[in-house]
């Protein structure tokens, strides 16, 4: 860490407490969160690809297609980042919607912005097949890790079972006639990772192993830093209406995050992927300034 940085950040900290000037103390604060940012987004797990996993929760086909609307969400808030996004599996239901579906963010600030995404995201409105009118309420669940690397985690081969199948699609429906998606188990945790995006079963095995390379990377961490698997199974809970870190109001065009009570009425620019304000807000939370 620069050490110039940490002297300046003092030095701000000190004038914010100590002062009595409204002007003054503003400008303190953003000098404070302009210096904590420099310092968070310098941190090496800061600054790696993310993966993203999203799951349907409770609400039945509603919940499925709200997964789908939150997977495009994020795959729309990275194409207006610049940075690249590779589906690596997909579960699809017979009406469009998502089961659950992995993918990778290619960018060394991915993880950075999308990290506080991690939680149970729930669902209030009318659903298309409701013929009342009535407001049901459905949910999905996300987790985002930070892609491990090679030398991150140690991989025994011979703890793997590689199946190769057909690719298929929503209703089953077969997407080629080769062998190319990919199945990996890791026996001894019984993690399994699928991947069917690629033609390729080479590309398919890459991204597979990437996820499982992450995930065990995920678990090794939990096991020394107790905060960080707490904040691992606060993403992974069941995906239960009631355990929500988000609600998505679409009568009220609102989107309220609960952890910073903070709402944004502009339901349809988010969902196009226009996160930004609300990233911004949760980086800003956890540098110690919730508004």
């Amino acid at each position: 860490m620069d050490k110039e940085i940490v002297r300046q950040l003092k030095e701000a900290e000190t004038l914010f407490e100590q002062t009595e000037d409204k002007d003054i103390k503003e400008l303190a604060r953003e000098e404070i969160l302009r210096l904590r940012r420099q310092v968070d987004l310098s941190s090496p797990e800061n600054q790696r690809n993310a993966i993203i996993e999203v799951r349907s929760g409770s609400g039945g086909d509603e919940a499925e297609l709200f997964a789908a609307e939150l997977l495009r969400m994020y795959q729309r808030y990275s194409e207006r980042s610049g940075w690249r996004v590779e589906l690596v599996d997909e579960s699809n239901s017979s009406i469009g919607g998502v089961k659950s579906a992995t993918m990778l963010v290619k960018s060394p600030q991915a993880y950075a912005a999308l990290r506080f995404e991690g939680g149970v995201h729930r669902v209030q409105r009318v659903p298309k097949t409701e013929k009342s009118g009535r407001i049901h309420t459905s949910a999905a669940s996300v987790v985002v890790m930070p892609e491990a690397e090679d030398v991150d985690v140690h991989i025994n081969p011979s703890d793997l079972r590689i199946d190769v199948y057909h690719s298929s699609g929503a209703g089953g429906q077969s997407v080629n006639t080769t062998d190319s998606a990919v199945r990996i188990t890791h026996i001894p945790t019984g993690i399994v990772i699928a991947c069917q995006d690629e033609r390729s079963q080479l590309k398919n095995k890459t991204k597979a192993m990437a996820v499982l390379r992450s995930k065990l990377w995920e678990a090794a961490r939990a096991e020394q830093n107790q905060d960080i698997g707490d904040t691992r199974r606060a993403m992974i809970k069941s995906g239960d209406r009631s355990d929500k870190i988000r609600t998505y109001n679409f009568p009220q065009s609102r989107v309220t995050d609960h952890r910073i009570n903070k709402s944004w009425h502009n339901i349809d620019q988010i969902m196009d992927g226009a996160l930004e304000p609300m990233v911004e807000a949760l980086q800003e939370a956890n540098l110690g300034f919730a508004e």
